[in-house]
């Protein structure tokens, strides 16, 4: 999948298939047939330029959209991280319209710049047409999507999606919790109530919708049913952990052995 794809398939809402994958190994590249996109994380994850760079071009190479997650929604980071291979910027906890104007700039419309690029975004001024057929084709594969993980993001959620180049949104499901006033409960009706608005309203704009979800395959299903076309499943890390204790939890079990140092059921509270 190209990123040019992505975008129209986001648009169109058809669904497209992702997970955050953290490791920094080019190695691991290969072994991801399923997937149309990957999510790399350098909000959270201490991944370099160089490794980041590495991990776009390796993914890209296997046909897999590289999207990127920057520290924070600033324009000269997009930039350079388009610049080492990614095709989608997501920024983190987005609550200005504004913003997200400058960040469309910086996604849509590179190399464009200062004076320029602020007359453009505001009314469409001063850029001739050959040089916006340049620069829409030089940008065609980048794709930038907001997370939306707040309560003053949902009360100016109309306005963000509305805001022209936007391709998706997604859920950041712990930060949303605490804005909420109930961490990490996924499972409350307020939480569920709040996910389910914000995706209706992205794909009510015609843009992707999602949430990057873990807790649970029924709340993730269910989450789909009601519209979820942006699909970021778990983390390679969280199901290597899942795959692995369990196996061993198993053998465990099966040898009749008790790990040194672990509680009985009965020490558990």
């Amino acid at each position: 999948m190209t990123g040019q794809e992505m975008r129209r398939r986001l648009h169109a809402g058809e669904r497209v298939y992702g997970s955050a994958l953290t490791n920094a190994s080019a190695w691991a590249i290969p072994n991801y047939p399923e997937l149309d996109f990957v999510f790399i994380d350098n909000e959270h994850c201490p991944l370099g330029r160089e490794s980041t760079m590495t991990l776009c071009q390796g993914y890209k190479a296997h046909g897999v959209v590289p999207v990127v997650r920057i520290p924070i929604a600033d324009p000269i980071l997009a930039c350079k991280t388009i610049d080492a291979g990614a095709n989608g910027i997501i920024c983190p906890y987005m609550e200005d319209p504004g913003l997200v104007r400058e960040m469309v700039g910086a996604v849509k419309y590179r190399p464009l710049k200062g004076e320029k690029l602020s007359a453009f975004l505001k009314d469409g001024s001063g850029v001739e047409p050959v040089t916006l057929k340049y620069l829409n084709k030089k940008n065609k594969d980048n794709i930038l999507i907001i997370n939306v993980e707040s309560v003053p993001a949902m009360n100016r959620l109309e306005e963000l999606v509305a805001v022209d180049g936007l391709d998706a949104v997604l859920i950041g499901p712990n930060d949303l919790s605490i804005s909420l006033n109930i961490p990490d409960e996924f499972e409350n009706p307020k939480f569920i109530a709040a996910a389910e608005k914000i995706i209706a309203t992205a794909r009510a704009a015609g843009i992707g919708g999602g949430i990057h979800y873990w807790d649970s395959f029924d709340r993730e299903r269910q989450y789909v049913q009601k519209g979820a076309n942006l699909i970021v499943h778990a983390s390679d890390v969280g199901e290597a952990a899942k795959a692995i204790n369990g196996a061993l939890g198993s053998l465990r079990k099966e040898f009749g052995d008790v790990k040194s140092g672990a509680a009985s059921e009965s020490e558990v509270i």
